[in-house]
């Protein structure tokens, strides 16, 4: 069976969490099949950067058209031309992310739908990114695929109630979690190195994410400032871990505002070597996003033995089960209890750092890879 895959999203090599499941799900494919052909297809003028290492493997190819993407997409939209198989030889179709494709009547297709966020919080993105989630037309693309992948069963209920899809045509694969990250000893040479030339010897709590609405940033600033006024957290920190993402710029004034501004490191994006280190050697890890389809920071965090408050809503709950604090992320004071509880209760710090290395095993790259590849051969 010849597989075409769908790696357009991965033209600006980001390293968010969609771009995170393409790359280690397509790695893992190709690794564990050796009977299909895989065909990946890409578009746009920019010069592409997927950062991805695929022709190491035997059995790929790649198909790079040349057209503007907006006319590509508003071609697809309203003129439902190109259909992709007129021009390349397929006999299945995988999108990792909804990116709107048209195929003929006889052509199947996967999508994986990670979450729904920009239905229910359209306010958290840019009038650009909604006007793109218009033009992908989402709820039909949901409708006309042959089998639909969620990373949740979060997702999956959303996408039976919001868009009417039946149950049995989804799927709930769960994500892996990169292998880079695990547990250091105290006495690891480069643990200790990076930790000396980051002068990171003081508490702190760790925020990992994009920097944009849907993460609710402005949550732990204002927890932060309440627990920093207490002469008991003096040496506290904050460092705060991503790229900066769409309508981040409030975000920033009011970490430059915050009364504790002094304590707050704004790292930028990190590399995966800087993201271990900094998992390790938190004293806390923060997540109190407002929407998720799955959230792998709190995931790899719990890898890496640092334990985990996150907010009660969407997939979180279920990512996670009971092995963090869970709170309100419009409540500010829950926040700053169960923060308070992880620096001031070491007892209840190890058992939520037990629990998470309990949790982290549910999800792992090749078990991922195992289920999707079963999917695709169920529609030979």
């Amino acid at each position: 069976m010849k597989i075409l895959i769908d790696v357009r999203l991965l033209n600006k090599g980001r390293t968010s969490g969609i771009e995170e499941y393409t790359r280690f799900l397509i790695n893992q494919l190709l690794t564990i099949d050796q009977k299909n052909e895989y065909v990946f297809f890409n578009n746009g003028l920019r010069k592409t950067n997927p950062s991805v290492d695929w022709f190491k493997f035997k059995n790929p190819s790649f198909v790079n058209w040349r057209i503007p993407n907006k006319i590509f997409d508003l071609s697809l939209k309203f003129l439902k031309e190109p259909e992709l198989d007129r021009f390349i030889d397929f006999d299945l179709v995988f999108s990792p992310h909804f990116n709107l494709l048209r195929l003929g009547k006889n052509k199947k297709r996967v999508v994986t739908f990670h979450d729904l966020s920009f239905i229910h919080f359209p306010e958290f993105y840019p009038w650009r990114k909604r006007y793109w989630h218009w033009t992908q037309d989402c709820k039909n693309q949901a409708k006309e695929a042959t089998k639909l992948i969620t990373v949740s069963e979060f997702t999956k209920t959303d996408l039976v109630e919001v868009f009417g899809i039946e149950p049995n045509k989804i799927e709930v694969i769960y994500s892996g979690i990169n292998p880079i990250y695990s547990k250091l000893l105290g006495n690891d040479e480069g643990l200790k190195i990076f930790q000396k030339r980051n002068n990171l010897q003081r508490p702190f709590l760790l925020f990992v994410g994009v920097i944009e609405p849907r993460k609710n940033i402005d949550a732990i600033i204002r927890a932060f400032d309440i627990i920093k006024d207490k002469p008991k957290f003096h040496d506290l920190e904050l460092i705060i871990v991503g790229e900066q993402g769409w309508l981040y710029k409030k975000i920033i004034e009011k970490i430059n505002s915050s009364k504790a501004r002094e304590n707050i490191r704004m790292w930028g994006a990190a590399s995966y070597d800087e993201l271990r280190y900094l998992y390790n050697l938190a004293t806390v890890f923060v997540y109190p996003s407002i929407f998720e389809g799955f959230g792998f920071p709190p995931l790899e965090a719990q890898t890496c033995g640092a334990p985990v408050v996150a907010s009660n809503r969407s997939s979180l709950p279920e990512i996670l089960g009971e092995s963090a604090l869970f709170v309100d992320p419009w409540r500010i004071n829950e926040f700053v209890v169960a923060i308070e509880s992880l620096l001031e209760n070491r007892g209840l710090s190890e058992k939520l750092i037990k629990k998470g290395f309990e949790n982290i095993k549910r999800f792992n790259w090749a078990k991922t890879a195992h289920r999707v590849l079963e999917i695709f051969e169920t529609l030979k």
